[in-house]
């Protein structure tokens, strides 16, 4: 034996066995992050969702070797397979080459799951879009680096922000055919910044991109742009926040009333918003009726607290008239309750939202009759609202809602289960309109009046940290703003007599 080997024998023998170290365990986000894409035509929107199924590995060996087989005739210069089959799944959407409908697929890495929407670009599927961006967490914006901002760029952040979407991600795709062009990245970078902040929205990441290659999908592209050091794609949504139901008190709207026997009544539902323990006071909407619960049972448990999301009964301390439609609040933070309410809403079906029909709005087990009045019309190119005697299909409106009797809504912005609603026609049954509750509606002028303004001139960096405040953008529609310089914004207000 060599002096080599009979050293390393002596060591064997001398040497002390070490534990084994486990890689430390990755803290994993239990809530999907659920989230839309959305662009013009052509921009790549199911070639990135493709490229991000398969770079996670959650494309099946089935599913490869389909995308393979009706990939063959379509295959680009890299020999990859067409991404977008993964996500295009209508017969016509192959033909044409387009997104139609909303498709929704899961995927997931060793942080988080997450559920994705390919929404349409096309302007005749705003409505597709729309119902993708309702249930959205964050919005991947895709722009083409070649072209840069379009007007189909301006609709659909208008869109995600009217659905209450605070987060985007700007998606400068095909980078590459730019030769990576650092310059160009930024300069749409920076416009689209000012959009979004002219938007309320403050919470942009820009990554440069090649769905195709995956540059900066999954993996890094520091080896094609090295001038880029921030995040890719996947780590962007992996720290991503999840819109939460804690903004407001206590919800439970009833979905039924359980009596197994004469011993136990309790009532039944998903807890839409806040927390409740044992020994909460509650009040029952609208009768306004107060109880103290006792006791919160689940299938096989009892439980000790139940958080929004959780199916429970409730148990009460009492006797109270509850039925099917109720909602159980927080005593001390209660939605809003009238007959009068503000919404916007999207029109679904091609006969439109007419001026005055009567319709049939359903908000979880709730259904009431109301009355719909059209007031205003979003104009998707300029961002504009426009008056509107009525909505035809695809489009976006305000409209001032009247209910026969006490309906009950917190604001959309504040929660998204209670503040939504469908609108069905009740000659057809058909769902003719999807929408959100802005605010309850005031019945007396003063302040609130629609001919009371007020002019500001502000410099310009002032008017943008006011612009991207919360309370801005809830009114954004109600504003205008122009820039100009200096000189020209007193010689405007010079002009106005006092």
């Amino acid at each position: 034996m060599t002096a080599p080997a009979l050293a390393t024998a002596a060591l064997d023998e001398t040497a002390v066995a070490l534990p084994v170290q486990e890689p430390a365990r990755v803290a994993r986000d239990s809530r999907p992050l659920r989230l839309i894409t959305c662009g013009s035509v052509d921009d790549g929107k199911s070639t990135l969702i493709g490229r991000l199924l398969w770079d996670t590995k959650a494309v099946k060996e089935d599913q490869a070797a389909s995308l393979q087989r009706d990939s063959k005739g379509k295959q680009n210069d890299l020999g990859l397979p067409d991404f977008a089959l993964l996500l295009d799944g209508l017969q016509a959407e192959r033909e044409q080459g387009i997104t139609i409908d909303v498709a929704y697929r899961y995927f997931s890495t060793d942080k988080r799951s997450f559920i994705v929407a390919d929404t349409p670009g096309h302007e005749q599927y705003t409505r597709n879009m729309a119902t993708g961006a309702s249930t959205a967490d964050l919005a991947v914006l895709l722009v083409d680096a070649r072209v840069g901002l379009l007007e189909q760029t301006r609709r659909h952040a208008t869109i995600a922000t009217l659905m209450g979407i605070r987060q985007f991600v700007l998606a400068v795709n095909k980078i590459d055919l730019t030769n990576y062009d650092r310059s160009r990245f930024e300069q749409i970078s920076h416009e689209f910044k000012e959009l979004a902040l002219s938007l309320g929205v403050r919470q942009v990441t820009a990554i440069p991109v090649s769905a195709l290659k995956g540059e900066n999908v999954v993996y890094d592209g520091r080896a094609a742009m090295p001038w880029y050091e921030g995040p890719t794609l996947i780590e962007v949504l992996e720290l991503a926040t999840t819109r939460s139901a804690q903004t407001v008190g206590f919800r439970l709207p009833v979905q039924r009333v359980s009596r197994p026997g004469e011993s136990f009544r309790g009532y039944q539902g998903t807890v839409a918003g806040g927390s409740v323990k044992p020994g909460d006071s509650v009040v029952i909407l609208p009768s306004g009726m107060v109880a103290n619960v006792t006791k919160i049972v689940t299938f096989d448990l009892v439980r000790n607290a139940a958080v929004a999301g959780d199916a429970v009964t409730l148990v009460f301390d009492r006797q109270v008239d509850v039925s099917r439609g109720d909602m159980i609040v927080a005593i001390d933070s209660q939605p809003m309750t009238g007959l009068a309410f503000d919404a916007q809403l999207v029109a679904l079906q091609a006969e439109g939202i007419q001026p005055g029909k009567r319709y049939w709005l359903k908000s979880g087990s709730r259904r009431q009759r109301v009355q719909v009045q059209p007031i205003n019309q979003l104009d998707l190119q300029s961002g504009k609202w426009n008056h509107a005697d009525e909505l035809p299909m695809n489009a976006i409106g305000k409209v001032h809602l009247a209910f026969d009797e006490q309906a009950i809504f917190d604001a959309y912005e504040q929660n998204r289960t209670t503040g939504a609603f469908i609108l069905i026609d009740p000659d057809t049954n058909n769902t003719v309109a999807g929408g959100m509750i802005t605010a309850k509606r005031a019945t007396l002028g003063g302040i609130h009046a629609e001919d009371s303004r007020v002019i500001l001139s502000l410099p310009a960096d002032l008017a943008d940290q006011l612009m991207a405040t919360e309370i801005f953008s809830s009114r954004r529609e109600d504003a205008e703003v122009r820039r100009v310089t200096a000189a020209r914004a007193i010689e405007i207000i010079d002009t106005i007599d006092e």
